[in-house]
């Protein structure tokens, strides 16, 4: 099978941890071993969160005295895409001695008049205090919002239309290559009226950018992986019940949080409406009981995924 798997931020940094390198990088060589398994058996591709890294990487550059003024958000882009890149890429080589592994570097385009510039969505960086988070707002003139109990930065998340790279990319696969890719959503950029491309200032939503690239790539199941086992049906209720097998006329008729399980319901229901194909929302720790049906929030057409030989 080829399979596109989006891993979630908290792959890479867990919410409880500081943003130190040496933990994150443990956190990938843990992740790998998931992925590792999954290269052994199918052809992979593997895109990455970058929400925690690249609202760091901001708030350095608004706080350093030596610059004019901050990096914009398709550079940070850029040099995150590179850093957790770089950490995959190597924990990939250790654990698959002998196959290609391949980091790149991509860009996605977007629209220049995409309504999400107008209303900042795309959580970014840390989390803070109420108070604390006020504080940036007027030092910085950040926007922020509510994410849980606490409060983040928020940036425009416009929407994808199609990764720059996606021809190379499907290459790279049919050679056998394990290929990391559009982390955090891609670099976002738009094409000028000489097809001229330049960055813009926004983060992309992975899960989108993951569900458009798996339909690109002729993907044969698409895989979100976090760190919650199965999505939840009236979470926080006592009505609160898993969802195994669904499909997205199940899903999309149900409500869930448009700044973290939303996007990646979208993601999935959009990929299996388009190819007909499955994808999946689960843990991390799980990828292959969840290609073999038997963990994980499973979504096809029927609702149904049996096991069979090509699994």
């Amino acid at each position: 099978m080829r399979v596109i798997v989006a891993l979630g931020g908290n792959a890479v940094l867990r919410r409880s941890q500081k943003a130190d390198c040496e933990p994150q990088v443990a956190n990938v060589a843990n992740a790998v071993k998931t992925l590792a398994k999954l290269a052994e058996k199918h052809e992979l591709i593997i895109t990455h969160g970058n929400g925690p890294q690249v609202g760091l990487l901001a708030l350095e550059s608004a706080n350093d005295p030596r610059l004019t003024k901050p990096y914009p958000f398709d550079t940070l882009g850029a040099e995150t895409q590179g850093m957790i890149g770089y950490w995959m890429l190597q924990a990939l080589q250790n654990a698959l001695p002998g196959r290609q592994v391949l980091a790149m570097v991509t860009q996605t385009l977007v629209s220049a008049v995409d309504p999400a510039f107008e209303k900042p969505t795309k959580f970014v960086g840390p989390v803070y205090e109420q108070d604390e988070a006020a504080k940036l707002v007027k030092e910085y003139g950040w926007t922020v919002a509510a994410d849980g109990r606490y409060w983040r930065r928020v940036v425009p998340s416009p929407a994808p239309r199609r990764v720059v790279e996606t021809r190379l990319i499907s290459k790279m696969v049919r050679e056998g290559v394990v290929v990391i890719c559009a982390g955090g959503g891609g670099i976002p950029v738009i094409r000028d009226e000489h097809g001229r491309l330049s960055g813009v200032e926004a983060v992309i939503d992975k899960d989108s950018t993951a569900s458009m690239l798996a339909e690109a790539l002729e993907c044969d199941a698409f895989l979100i992986l976090t760190d919650v086992p199965r999505v939840m049906k009236d979470f926080g209720t006592a009505r609160q019940s898993e969802l195994a097998h669904t499909t997205p006329h199940e899903l999309r008729a149900l409500d869930f949080p448009a700044g973290s399980m939303g996007p990646k319901v979208e993601a999935v229901c959009r990929f299996v409406e388009t190819t007909g194909d499955m994808a999946a929302i689960g843990e991390l720790g799980q990828a292959e009981q969840i290609l073999e049906g038997s963990a994980g929030t499973i979504v096809t057409p029927n609702a149904r995924w049996p096991l069979t030989s090509t699994l």
